[in-house]
């Protein structure tokens, strides 16, 4: 199989850390693509010509990130990352959810201050703003239960891109049962080898 991703994308960072985690690494060859290039649509395979993109051995696309993880996690012996089903499953998802959400949030924000064209919304850079607050505070709420799963790994995926990209958000400092939560599990291998490039 082959992964198309950028080395700075947090949603490929969660495709490429559970892969880690289940032990995949040696089915899966991980590709460097700048989805933004011309033609990066046919190469990648997603006609989004957006990263990450799985290529399966038997050549069938897979994207989104949360679609991708499920394949791969349906492909593994390793099941405890995504519960069959229950509260468990569901608790999950929303989490995943909420991760990919915040990603979502800070994501437009980093766009937003980079337009060229005029001066940043002040309107929209306010509501996600406002959406990564709650959503931390949420997040806080959360990591109180001991587990791991693809919920969490969205979660450290998701303050990873924040320390990464808004910096200044200085998220840790108001949210330490966050902070020490997430330095614990980011220390794990899999988070270590898809650090973003400084």
């Amino acid at each position: 199989m082959k992964l198309y991703y950028s080395p700075t994308s947090p949603y490929a960072r969660k495709v490429r850390v559970i892969i880690r985690e289940l032990g995949l690494t040696g089915m899966v060859d991980e590709i460097v693509a700048n989805s933004m290039e011309e033609g990066a649509a046919e190469l990648i395979g997603n006609p989004l010509s957006k990263v990450p993109c799985l290529i399966t051995d038997a050549g069938e696309a897979i994207y989104d990130s949360p679609v991708i993880c499920a394949y791969l996690h349906d492909l593994s012996e390793s099941k405890g990352f995504l519960p069959d089903g229950g509260a468990d499953h569901w608790s999950c998802r929303r989490r995943e959810a909420l991760g990919d959400g915040v990603l979502d949030a800070a994501f437009q924000t980093v766009m937003e201050t980079r337009r060229p064209d005029a001066e940043p919304s002040a309107h929209w850079l306010k509501r996600w703003n406002d959406a990564i607050e709650r959503s931390l505070g949420q997040m806080q709420i959360d990591v109180s239960v001991s587990r791991y799963d693809l919920g969490d790994i969205t979660y450290v995926c998701a303050l990873g891109y924040l320390d990464f990209r808004l910096g200044e958000l200085n998220w840790a400092q108001r949210y330490p049962a966050l902070s020490a939560w997430y330095e614990r599990l980011a220390s794990r291998q899999s988070f270590k080898d898809t650090q973003p490039p400084a």
